[in-house]
């Protein structure tokens, strides 16, 4: 198992696939990429340790809210890759960095680097 473990919570596999790319492209095999597609999924994968995470609001079984709020508690970044407009964020996330959809795949990388570094 890695020492580098990032959740991709993701319900569009093509978009899943981009943001797989971008973060294998900047870590190639030395980082764990966990990808679900559900709410309950990301509550299953949050439970463990990880290095950082990228959420998509809207997925199967509900939004991820309740998966931000637990990963802000336990210190683990994240940031949240969506479509949704940052004001349908819960104000208690709206610090959270926030890349809106279509992102640059350079974005991504930016980011889990910097969280990575932090963590």
């Amino acid at each position: 198992m890695s020492d580098i473990r990032i959740l991709i919570v993701e319900d569009d596999p093509f978009i899943a696939m981009d943001i797989e790319a971008a973060v294998a492209e900047q870590f190639g095999d030395s980082a764990e990429l966990i990808i679900v597609e559900s709410v309950a999924g990301a509550r299953l994968a949050a439970a463990s340790q990880l290095s950082c995470a990228l959420l998509d609001i809207d997925v199967v079984g509900g939004k991820t809210f309740d998966v931000a709020t637990s990963l802000l508690q336990s210190g683990t970044p994240f940031a949240f890759v969506s479509g949704s407009a940052p004001n349908d964020v819960p104000k208690s996330l709206r610090d959270v960095r926030f890349l809106r959809k279509p992102f640059s795949t350079r974005e991504i990388a930016s980011f889990v680097s910097s969280a990575i570094k932090v963590a």
